[in-house]
């Protein structure tokens, strides 16, 4: 395994130290554990980074501008999928994800690195803009850092980043609309070319009939509409899925669950806080000290209570959660570079995944709950690439006093991607979720549990790592859906048969 490059100076070692994060989650998405995740996030860092050093060295075109360029975050993980692809023709193809393994052998992927000219409208659109503008578009919208954090990593005025930012994005739309006119295409798409600009210009216009069907089967002009309409909140679906390809939308998930965590839930951020964790003001955080303090006081007095108490001889529920697997999930927000020094891969590793079992037992602002992971599983009734997957019964189901939060990420014109929480009072050792749809919606792809649908119930078990629950913790995983007509909540969800109440 190489060594990480060098810093050439400190502004190189600061682009370091704000790139790596993203490349080992992203890593970590399309191996099957971390301390792959850590040697396939190395080599793709070190590649990436010698791309980007020859591009800055490379002769200025005639025009005065340098050859296109992705931004840096979208070029290193650009790096991570080139670098699976050849691990996969060298033979090391048991280390990755099996569903990436499927897509890297597929024409999906080759339409990633094919002709020009037929690669993702938005990988064509980023890439067609200046660096500055694509780099502040990325940050704002995939990696869904705070404006403010963006305005300081780019050195932009922060009173006018969100103008800045605004007309980025009707750039990156007109770099698309270009893109998309220049796609070699079917004479149909071709008729219907004119027709998607205008309908994706405006919230208010409606899409006729015909667009409708058209789009619901060309997945060029579906891919093309998603960039160009700005509203909706489907930007930065189309930006992951259109650059990085196999697994962009985990990875936006993942994005968006570590830039809370940086936040913290609930709390405002002050203007000091450069995407790390938000300061408390001084009042606050004494009263917070105090009433922990005085939580720690009050709960020795009860187990000093306890213990002086007769006892009935019974040995009682010492049900832990304890289970560690390989399969660690990259959850710290934070994580460093690690050393280059090849001998501390493992300790880099294990600083930088901590366990999933662990994240349910401690506090939200200090382990998130696990990000969701890149092995997914479709549903038998569709077939995902051409295999079913059969669903695991859990180990020892519990009854369980449960609420669940069912929350819609994303949607657009034919699919959607949703996440569930479950909290549950009691310690499990093994869960099933289950919930039923009311409009016929299909699950196509789940990530941290494997799924089975039989009609509109749904069922989810839980992954081999993510078995255990703390009593009082919460499981998490996401899932990709279609839908037709309609898309209403899900209802009549239980933990391991047990009904549970509904956010």
């Amino acid at each position: 395994m190489p060594d990480l490059p060098t810093p050439q100076d400190a502004a190189e070692a600061a682009l370091f130290s704000e790139c790596w994060d993203a490349v080992l989650s992203y890593a970590d998405l399309c191996t099957s554990g971390s301390l792959t995740a850590n040697q396939l996030a190395t080599e793709a860092f070190t590649l990436g980074m010698r791309e980007a050093r020859e591009a800055d060295f490379a002769p200025v075109r005639s025009s005065g501008r340098r050859a296109a360029r992705l931004p840096m975050i979208p070029l290193l993980l650009t790096a991570v999928r080139n670098t699976a692809a050849d691990w996969e023709a060298g033979g090391l193809g048991h280390k990755l994800d099996p569903d990436l393994r499927l897509w890297l052998n597929s024409e999906k992927a080759a339409r990633y690195t094919g002709p020009p000219l037929q690669r993702p409208v938005a990988l064509r659109g980023l890439r067609d803009m200046q660096e500055a503008d694509a780099s502040l578009l990325w940050l704002a919208e995939v990696e869904a850092l705070p404006l403010s954090s963006v305005a300081r990593r780019l050195g932009l005025d922060q009173a006018v980043v969100a103008q800045e930012l605004e007309q980025v994005r009707g750039l990156f739309r007109d770099r698309c609309h270009r893109a998309h006119l220049d796609t070699p295409m079917a004479a149909e798409c071709r008729s219907y070319a004119r027709l998607l600009d205008a309908v994706t210009r405006s919230s208010a216009a409606d899409t006729p009939e015909d667009l409708s069907r058209h789009l619901a089967t060309c997945v060029q002009c579906a891919e093309a509409a998603a960039c160009l309409r700005l509203h909706g909140g489907g930007l930065p679906a189309a930006l992951a899925g259109g650059v990085i390809g196999w697994g962009g939308l985990a990875y936006l998930e993942r994005r968006r669950r570590a830039a809370e965590v940086r936040l913290g839930a609930g709390r405002p951020a002050t203007a000091d806080n450069d995407g790390g964790d938000v300061k408390e003001s001084g009042g606050r955080g004494k009263v917070l000290r105090h009433g922990l303090l005085g939580a720690a006081v009050l709960i020795s007095l009860v187990a000093l209570g306890v213990s002086m108490m007769p006892m009935g001889g019974g040995s009682g529920d010492d049900t832990t959660a304890a289970s560690h697997d390989d399969r660690q999930p990259v959850a710290d927000p934070d994580a460093g570079v690690p050393s280059a020094d090849p001998t501390a891969t493992h300790t880099a590793s294990a600083s930088a995944a901590p366990s999933a079992s662990a994240t349910t037992g401690k506090p939200a602002h200090k382990n998130p709950d696990p990000e969701p992971q890149g092995t997914s599983s479709a549903t038998a009734s569709t077939g995902h690439h051409g295999t079913a997957s059969a669903s695991a019964s859990p180990t020892a189901p519990a009854a369980a006093t449960c609420r669940v939060s069912y929350d819609l990420v994303n949607q657009w014109t034919d699919g959607f991607q949703s996440t569930v929480t479950v909290t549950t009072t009691q310690a499990l050792t093994g869960w099933r979720v289950q919930w039923s749809f009311r409009d016929g919606q299909k699950v196509t792809q789940m990530w941290d549990a494997t799924v089975s649908q039989n009609g509109g119930q749904v069922t989810a078990d839980a992954a081999d790592y993510n078995q255990s629950v703390a009593a009082d913790g919460t499981l998490s995983f996401g899932f990709l859906g279609t839908w037709s007509g309609s898309n209403s909540a899900p209802y009549a969800f239980t933990l391991n048969g047990t009904s549970c109440s509904l956010n």
